[in-house]
């Protein structure tokens, strides 16, 4: 017997073949939630960022040591972080050169 053939179809002379789903072959790996309510660690990062800035630093170190390789779904919030951080310290230098001189 052929692989998608049914026993009864070799008798009759029909040919089935199984019907497969593409995208139901690599969801396996995004079925799981992301962490941190949904929105994933560096989207919470951001956001928490807000409030105290160490997160996108914290973020910003997850995206440079390739994180986002365990789930690409993190790779934009973990970005966004990284941004925000860097914004953060230049207004930080610009605004500690501003009070020195």
């Amino acid at each position: 017997m052929e692989l998608g053939q049914l026993s009864d179809a070799k008798d009759s002379g029909v040919n089935y073949t199984l019907l497969r789903d593409e995208e139901t072959l690599h969801a396996g790996i995004f079925d799981k939630p992301l962490p941190c309510f949904g929105c994933g660690l560096g989207w919470f990062s951001f956001l928490v960022g807000f409030l105290c800035p160490l997160f996108w630093y914290y973020a910003t170190v997850l995206y440079l040591c390739n994180h986002y390789r365990k789930d690409p779904r993190e790779r934009a919030g973990l970005a966004a972080s990284a941004i925000a951080a860097s914004i953060c310290t230049v207004a930080a230098f610009i605004t500690t050169i501003a009070i020195l001189i």
